[in-house]
């Protein structure tokens, strides 16, 4: 069988989901199992190239899992015409700038979202991508989690009849860094470094509303900096003044009601670190990141509200599992499969750097609305 490769510049890619999800999960699984087979029969093998600032995080990194090139040049690599896809992962403040550096260079995009701390940015960027008539996508992994695609298994089919209302629930407790090493990186709290909830989870809940439930018509968001204090990797402390929690009300475009509440600030006492209830008017189902549970009309208790006496029914006896008919990959690994054929094979790709300005675009109005207590409508982006 013959086999193709393609050279793949990786920028930030020694982050937390940059080397985990992107690199090992994802890139690397598909070379490790002996490529992406092409329609042609072909074996497709990427050859991933790190790219960043920390040499000895990168040829640690390369050296750990058999990547021959690593580099701290990022214009040097942009330079390469054996490596046609280039893939962003820094921090989000810088990311419109390295995107823009590649387009010019004629490389193809795929990055992390947001793909820029304002619509304005994000709109450029997608422009610019359009007019070179590159490829280019943006990383929607959510889609791709089994649990949502149960979900969107029982959207299709019609299970729900008309749906009243999406109610996402995401978020742990990230410690402050006193006393317990903090799981996200300090970035994430500082406004100056594109941190804040806000423009990191609501990005997320564009795409998997516009996607499963029609799209955005109107937010309303209450952005919050509940820990204001806050140690940073080096064990310095610092103050935050990105918002670590949003409680955010969407207007569906049809007719609908979504409710989101995202916390770094909050202990889980639920089934996953995300979970998504659809109530409709003839079934309901919540999903986690894998599993999904789902109840239909006719399965539907009557409840009776007497607090004076103990709780007779087992509400949650009442749901039945969804089962794993199929075998689910990882969702980052499912997204760049679709992404290396697109631009190997010309095949759609809808989750492009316009998909990503909607992300953004949210995100921007829900701190219009955080900061003006009101109701934001959502407009079009354009084509």
């Amino acid at each position: 069988m013959a086999e193709k490769r393609i050279g793949i510049i990786m920028n930030g890619v020694t982050g937390r989901m940059g080397a985990k999800q992107h690199l090992l999960r994802s890139l690397l699984a598909v070379r490790d199992e002996g490529g992406l087979i092409l329609r042609d029969g072909t074996r497709l093998i990427p050859e991933p190239v790190l790219v960043g600032r920390d040499s000895k995080k990168l040829s640690s990194l390369a050296k750990e899992h058999g990547i021959t090139r690593w580099s701290t040049d990022v214009e040097g690599t942009l330079r390469d015409n054996t490596l046609p896809i280039f893939f962003d992962a820094v921090s989000t403040n810088l990311r419109a700038k390295f995107v823009r550096q590649a387009i010019a260079a004629g490389k193809h995009i795929y990055c992390e979202k947001p793909t820029a701390t304002n619509l304005f940015d994000a709109l450029d960027i997608y422009r610019r991508a359009k007019a070179a008539g590159i490829k280019h996508g943006v990383v929607q992994d959510k889609l791709w989690l089994p649990g949502l695609l149960k979900l969107q298994h029982l959207l299709e089919s019609g299970f729900f009849g008309r749906v009243l209302s999406v109610r996402g629930e995401f978020g742990y407790w990230v410690f402050d860094g006193s006393d317990e090493p903090a799981q996200r990186p300090s970035w994430n709290y500082r406004q100056s470094q594109g941190g804040g909830i806000i423009l990191d989870m609501l990005t997320h809940w564009r795409y998997v509303l516009d996607n499963l439930f029609g799209g955005v018509k109107a937010v309303s968001c209450r952005g919050v900096v509940h820990i204001k204090e806050r140690w940073s990797e080096d064990g310095e402390r610092y103050e935050s003044d990105a918002e670590d929690a949003a409680y955010a009300t969407f207007e569906l475009r049809d007719g609908g009601i979504a409710h989101f509440n995202s916390s770094w600030a909050v202990r889980v006492r639920r089934d996953d670190l995300l979970t998504i209830q659809v109530d409709g008017t003839e079934g309901s189902a919540v999903a986690g990141l894998r599993r999904c549970w789902f109840q239909s009309r006719s399965n539907t208790p009557t409840p009776v509200w007497n607090p004076d006496l103990p709780q007779t029914l087992d509400y949650m006896g009442g749901w039945e599992e969804s089962l794993d008919n199929v075998v689910y990959t990882n969702a980052f690994r499912a997204q760049w499969e679709l992404f290396l054929r697109h631009v190997t094979e010309e095949t759609p790709f809808p989750w492009n750097l316009r998909e990503g300005a909607k992300g953004v675009q949210l995100a921007e109005l829900a701190y219009e609305s955080t900061l003006e207590r009101r109701w934001v409508d959502v407009s079009e982006i354009e084509e």
